[in-house]
Formats: C-alpha cells, structure tokens, sequence
C-alpha cells in the first residue's frame, strides 16, 4: 500500500492505475477509523481493482463551535486497518495542502443540502462538496463510496455529481452497527456510559417504525410522533424527525415503501447523534 501526502502524487498515481486499464475507487474519510470506514473499503473493492482512502479532518465544514480541534486522531492506527482492508493507496494531506491560504472557491448545492443537518450546520455541506469535489479532481476515482448514515451528505454529493458532470458512480453502503443496534460513529467514543444507552432509543425508534410501516402504518406524523416519544423519553431531544423521499429528501406526509426514509437527529449532553433507516 502507498501512502500520499500531495494531491499531485496521488493524481499520479491513479493515473497510472487507469493506463494499467484498472478501475480506481474512492473511499474520503475524516480519520479515526472503524469498521463503518473499513466496510466502505471492502464495498468498493467489489466494483472497482484499486481503492483509494482518503483521511483529512477537513476544517471548511465545520463552524466555529464545532469540534474540529477535537476531533478524534489515530493516523497509525487508520493506516494500518487500510491495509488491511485492501486499500491500495492512503491519501493524507494536510490543510495547507487541501487549501491555498488565498483559496476562494466553494463549491456549493443549495437545494437539498438546506434542511435537516444544513439547517443546523448552515456552512457544513458548502465545506463537504468543496472537499469531496476537490479529492474527485485530485484521485479521479470511477466510483466513490459513502456510507448510509450521512444520509442527507450522500444525497447531496450524488447531486453534485450530477450537476457538475463528475464521470463517478456513487455508491451508497449500508449503515454498519454494533450489536445492539447503535450506528457506529467516530463520535460515539464521546458518550459517556449513560448516554451510549440512553442513545440505543435512536435505533430502537427507527425499527420500531419500520416495523409498523411492514404491517401497513402509513402516516408519517404517527411514525415521527412515535419516533418523539421514545427519544425523548431517553433524555435525546429531537433536531428534526422527518419521513423523506429517499432522492429528493422531499418530507412526506405519506410513506411509500421502497422510496421512503426516515431521518433523524437528537442531542443530549453537548452530543448530537444522527440515524436513519430505508422503509
């Protein structure tokens, strides 16, 4: 496995593999990895010959009191679990190699990236699609993966890609989590033994509701309101409860099983965790 410090390497480097007539997958990561991350990695290894991990916390999607001088790190660490996993390449740049201390240029999606998480966090997603666009331009990759527990990110990259005419599959990977249900999380190491149980409702919330919309429950103001109760019943406040059209985000007043989601997310103690599930 090669390990890249400039994006002008790993250009390079990805190049090559094309030449070689090889398909090149992306897997952009912020670091601190588990096996949320290393399930990405085997994911795009089923569609593509070499796979690329990027780890960079990157700072233009956080505010400015947001934990980005917090975030958890464990470069060896991620470095070796790439490995082995498969990856290929590791691509570990650092800001001023990201970000020009002149930079000017955002790259923004301004319909589906409004609500949910963006209406909390107004200029995260301007700082995720400027990221993501810059490590598309920089690996090249023929796909990309992401996981299903940033629900509304991967919504809002694959519009991306379609607008801006990225030639990149995005691929969608299941949410990975622990046994007893809680979705994995590099955020999760900061729940204090009380809240990481009292966090199991989020999950336990979200079956519940699958499970109703499976024996014919239609009304998302009853599957939201339900999804309220057991949260907050925990001590999690809600930031939003939403059943969704699964491309458009749309909220809906009705389910339709197979294009319907549910997202979620609650805060408690200074911790905000998000959840989802496909009806």
């Amino acid at each position: 496995m090669e390990i890249f410090t400039t994006a002008a390497n790993l250009h390079a480097w990805s190049m090559a593999q094309k030449r070689a007539g090889l398909k090149v997958g992306l897997v952009p990561t912020m670091g601190y990895l588990h096996e949320g991350h290393l399930s990405l990695i085997r994911e795009a290894l089923k569609h593509c010959d070499k796979v690329a991990v990027s780890i960079f916390v990157n700072p233009t999607q956080f505010a400015p009191n947001e934990d980005y001088d917090a975030y958890p790190h464990k470069e060896e660490d991620d470095i070796a679990l790439c490995e082995g996993e498969g990856a290929a390449a590791v691509f570990l740049p650092t800001p001023a190699e990201m970000y020009p201390t002149d930079a000017s240029t955002w790259v923004e999606e301004t319909v589906l990236a409004k609500g949910y998480c963006g209406a909390q966090r107004p200029i995260h997603f301007r700082g995720v699609c400027t990221v993501v666009a810059k490590l598309f331009n920089i690996a090249a990759p023929d796909v990309a993966v992401f996981g299903q527990k940033d629900f509304q990110q991967v919504a809002v990259i694959r519009r991306m890609v379609r607008d801006l005419n990225f030639p990149i599959e995005i691929i969608r990977a299941p949410i990975i989590r622990d046994e007893d249900g809680l979705a994995k999380s590099s955020r999760n190491t900061y729940l204090s033994a009380d809240a990481r149980k009292a966090a199991l409702s989020l999950s336990r919330a979200l079956f519940a509701a699958k499970a109703a919309v499976e024996q014919g429950e239609r009304s998302a103001a009853t599957l939201e309101a339900s999804i309220r109760a057991t949260t907050t019943a925990e001590g999690w406040l809600p930031d939003y409860v939403n059943v969704v059209d699964s491309e458009t985000l749309m909220p809906l007043e009705t389910v339709t099983p197979g294009t319907s989601a549910i997202l979620l997310a609650c805060r408690r103690e200074g911790l905000r965790l998000i959840d989802n599930i496909l009806l």
